[in-house]
């Protein structure tokens, strides 16, 4: 079973900054593509940022030029480093990992519980 545990949530105000964490722990060989993604006014969920095991990135219009993903193979953690962040950004961010569990089995898609980001006005 994989787990993935997310943090560095919380308050800020507008135009600050917060440097969001994804900790990957458990039985798995590797992990792909790791993506972050939030919790729109709709329920929906909306791709923030993406990053393959290469370090190729992508990103949601929206957020290019003031997020930066980034990961730590070595500690199986995922980053989200949120500058210049606004109010439309209030809401419940989570990560994805796309696990291998052996070198021939894909696991799947895992999910964490999502940490909470407040942007005041």
């Amino acid at each position: 079973q994989v787990q993935l545990v997310e943090s560095g949530g919380g308050l800020v105000q507008a135009g600050g900054s917060l440097r969001l964490s994804c900790a990957a722990s458990g039985r798995f060989f590797k992990i792909d593509v790791m993506t972050w993604y939030r919790q729109t006014p709709g329920n929906q969920r909306e791709l923030v940022a993406t990053i393959t095991r290469g370090g190729n990135t992508n990103y949601a219009d929206s957020v290019k030029g003031r997020f930066t993903i980034s990961r730590d193979d070595a500690k199986n953690t995922l980053h989200l480093q949120m500058n210049s962040l606004k109010p439309e950004g209030t809401t419940v961010y989570c990560c994805n990992a796309d696990v291998w569990t052996s070198a021939s089995f894909h696991g799947g898609d895992y999910w964490g519980q999502g940490t909470r980001v407040t942007v005041s006005s």
